[in-house]
């Protein structure tokens, strides 16, 4: 019998795990993928045309990764009595279920398996489950009208309890300029989606075929709407339209709805069954995946991480996660919610390096002390951004609104509000438009491993990309606007030349003026313009000849 050390040397097998009783789901390894019926020439057995024109657009090539599993391995592999899972074309794998020592004897010794590792149970009591990413989270009562701080009826939508959380990163400014996700497709990986094919926050989803579709990889012939509620309240704070209760950052995109989470257990086969989820999605031409799930320890502490495991190369999920953002996919994903435990940190995949990791502040952008913080076991910087994840209104799978705690809701708020920036933005590459949401964010210039780069701003994100998108020379955006003390500027410029700032009153008079000015990245603070009395004013920016003005109003 062979023994072999796969992709983790954390994950090794011996032939002691095989006369003892085990887990009965394992993962077993290929050692290639020689003799393939599938070949890179003919991509469209095997990828959606949708998959192969984002490929095409971010001049990605299809690689020997994006070939399945060879079939015969598989069949060789169910023909020991086993039962097949999940195969995973990226990991070159196939996970199975298996009470049969022999079966796995048989299995190890095939001279293309590289390795068979356990990775799982069956069955678990999930009242002794770890769990931590979920346990840590909290829901709360209805939301009270009382406690509740406005509403929002502007150009596009009324977005009822869900306005604080979008406006905090003014996602509805991208919902007036006519962009709310229209031709985005987001996948959705989760563990259930209970009753989300019955709820009126939903309604404008279905009726319009936005759901796209589902898949269960927990269980194969299981249904997604009869499992798991939390992902039902991740869905409701990117896809929901229910004017005047609840609607989310992209209420106009497409949507898949994949389980790769079993809810009562907590074991590594769920990393396995993200990852084959993640191939799936990239195979029907997701742009996007929204992960609100996160791995560090398991029921079975013999496949514990470490923080020393979130180095962005160790934990499968991962791994996973990585290959689909070199597919061209925005990956976005919880930080996770040990903030306020003794794991502290982020969780797997958020530690990826092409993961775009969100944490959570509170309704008033504060951190929220349960956020998972960086770095990274490598010292990278994580998390990447933060949105509303304290007291975050979301529909659970009663329909009602409610108000809960997690970075599951933090994530989806961003990852449907860049799905509208990219809609926006089509000719950028997945890493372009997280770059720019970076850029727009609050502590671009000082992040810390609480907030990462701090809570972006949608309005200013898709203004950064304007030479890209555009090349318009006559933008300027100003923030706050209204103002009290301070006003943010950034405008578009193809050099760093200096310039004069003025302000002119509604009569005329100059107010204010300042010259000789030095910005980085065409962005630019005026601090001292508070002694300034309540008004319409305008702004007038001069440099390399041209000028920009803006209406400016002083609260």
């Amino acid at each position: 019998m062979k023994k072999s050390i796969i992709l983790i040397a954390l994950f090794l097998i011996t032939n002691g795990i095989f006369s003892q009783v085990a887990p009965n789901k394992y993962w077993v390894q290929f050692t290639d993928k020689d003799n393939s019926p599938y070949s890179l020439t003919e991509p469209l057995e095997y990828l959606s045309q949708k998959a192969i024109d984002r490929r095409n657009a971010q001049e990605i090539s299809i690689v020997e990764n994006d070939l399945p599993v060879n079939p015969l391995y598989i069949d060789s592999v169910a023909s020991t009595g086993v039962t097949i899972l999940n195969p995973s074309k990226w990991f070159n794998s196939v996970t199975i279920y298996t009470t049969d020592p022999n079966a796995l004897n048989i299995i190890n010794s095939f001279s293309f398996v590289k390795s068979v590792v356990k990775c799982g149970y069956s069955d678990n009591n999930s009242d002794i489950s770890t769990k931590p990413f979920f346990k840590n989270e909290f829901y709360s009562a209805i939301v009270e009208e009382s406690i509740f701080k406005s509403t929002y009826s502007g150009k596009s939508y009324d977005y009822g309890y869900g306005y604080n959380q979008i406006h905090m990163i003014k996602g509805e400014v991208l919902h007036d300029q006519g962009y709310s996700g229209e031709g985005m497709t987001i996948a959705v990986l989760d563990a259930g989606f209970l009753n989300a094919n019955n709820l009126p926050v939903f309604d404008s989803l279905w009726s319009n075929g936005q759901i796209l579709g589902t898949r269960d990889f927990v269980e194969a012939e299981g249904n997604v709407f009869n499992s798991h509620s939390h992902g039902t309240m991740v869905l409701s704070t990117m896809g929901s339209n229910l004017s005047g209760q609840l609607v989310g950052t992209a209420p106009k995109a497409n949507f898949w709805l994949l389980r790769s989470e079993d809810g009562g257990s907590e074991f590594l086969i769920e990393e396995l069954n993200w990852v084959s989820a993640a191939e799936f999605a990239d195979s029907v031409g997701a742009d996007i995946i929204n992960s609100s799930l996160g791995y560090t320890v398991f029921d079975d502490p013999q496949q514990n991480h470490t923080y020393q495991d979130m180095d962005g190369n160790t934990a499968p999920v991962t791994i996973g996660a990585d290959i689909a953002a070199s597919k061209g996919i925005i990956v976005v994903n919880s930080a996770g919610n040990s903030g306020s435990s003794s794991w502290l940190y982020i969780g797997a995949p958020a530690d990826g390096d092409s993961v775009f990791s969100i944490g959570a502040v509170d309704d008033n952008g504060n951190y929220a002390s349960f956020s998972s913080i960086g770095p990274t076991y490598d010292g990278r910087q994580k998390p990447n951004v933060v949105a509303q994840g304290q007291g975050t209104s979301y529909c659970d799978p009663s329909g009602q609104i409610f108000q809960g705690n997690g970075t599951s809701f933090s994530s989806p708020i961003i990852a449907g509000a860049t799905a509208c920036l990219w809609q926006a933005n089509p000719d950028l590459n997945n890493v372009e438009i997280m770059q720019a949401i970076e850029i727009s964010s609050s502590l671009f210039n000082n992040p810390n491993y609480q907030l990462g780069y701090g809570i972006p701003n949608y309005e200013i994100a898709n203004l950064t990309i304007i030479e890209n998108a555009s090349k318009s020379a006559d933008m300027v955006c100003v923030y706050p606007n209204p103002f009290n003390n301070f006003l943010n500027i950034l405008y578009y410029s193809n050099n760093s030349n200096p310039l004069t700032l003025e302000i002119y009153d509604v009569s005329g008079k100059k107010v204010y003026f300042k010259n000789n000015i030095f910005s980085k990245n065409n962005f630019i603070t005026i601090g001292d313009i508070g002694y300034l009395e309540k008004g319409l004013y305008m702004l007038k920016l001069s440099f390399n000849n041209q000028i920009l003005t803006k209406k400016i109003l002083k609260n």
